[in-house]
């Protein structure tokens, strides 16, 4: 029964992975945690890391399938990509070492923060009018968000989407083209997240629980997970379904609000 519901949470990630640029994060963390609970507060830390490893499926499969002509908006974008992956490995090794509590709840305030701030500050569900007047012309993300924006997102396990769909949003993107690049952004950050995580216990307490890890990975409930989003993410992205920008903003907002409740539960 865990399996099959691992594998139904997949073919939600997926959906998430196309129409929202979550690799996985957001709704991997809170499943990993129910799927590990024998592990008592590490459950947490196996979550991000194995969150890690699903991005880095995801996101890379989503990003090949995606259209050259959208990608083309990050020419030039080395040094975030580069910026990103630095962030990441830090915030990586911080993860393997910190309080678990002190991981759940900081994911917990940042979903909170993120859904107060998309709700309360122009520009994410109420596009600012010369965005909105100039919608061929967005402005790029500075490469000097990469550090921080790869830190934490690879120490909460949250992929980079979070952060990086309401910048470029605000930036003049449609929610369309700024869902669809947080998957390469995603794949900046995951990928050497999950090396750092793959690469030891960090000194796990609930090693005796019947969960079997490599690294701080669950190698188990990705392999479910993947089983199960993969093939979405290929359809849709063929055939993406069509999603007045609006709506999609607002989808997106819900999303997160759910997760927190997820967790905080």
């Amino acid at each position: 029964m865990e399996f099959v519901t691992l594998l139904g949470i997949g073919l939600l990630t997926g959906v998430t992975t196309v129409l929202f640029g979550f690799g996985g994060g957001f709704v991997t963390v809170p499943v990993v945690v129910w799927a590990d609970s024998a592990l008592g507060a590490d459950a947490i830390r196996v979550a991000t890391a194995t969150s890690a490893l699903v991005m880095v499926a995801n996101a890379a499969f989503a990003t090949v399938v995606t259209p050259r002509r959208v990608l083309g908006v990050l020419r030039g974008g080395g040094p975030l990509l580069l910026l990103l992956g630095a962030g990441a490995s830090a915030g990586a090794l911080a993860a393997r070492h910190a309080p678990a509590g002190l991981i759940r709840w900081a994911f917990v305030a940042y979903v909170v923060l993120t859904v107060v701030d998309l709700l309360l500050r122009p520009g994410f569900l109420r596009p600012r009018a010369q965005a909105a007047a100039a919608p061929g012309a967005p402005r790029p993300l500075p490469a000097a968000v990469g550090a921080p924006v790869g830190a934490v997102a690879a120490f909460l396990g949250v992929g980079g989407s979070v952060m990086t769909v309401p910048a470029m949003r605000r930036a003049g993107h449609t929610m369309h083209v700024a869902t669809a690049l947080a998957n390469p952004l995603t794949l900046a950050i995951a990928l050497p997240a999950a090396a750092v995580f793959l690469g030891g216990s960090g000194g796990l307490v609930g090693t005796e629980a019947d969960v079997t890890l490599v690294g701080l990975v669950d190698p188990r409930a990705a392999g479910a997970l993947l089983l199960g989003a993969l093939p979405v993410i290929a359809v849709l992205r063929r055939r993406p379904p069509s999603i007045p920008d609006r709506l999609h903003a607002w989808t997106y907002v819900g999303l997160l609000a759910a997760v927190a409740l997820a967790m905080v539960r």
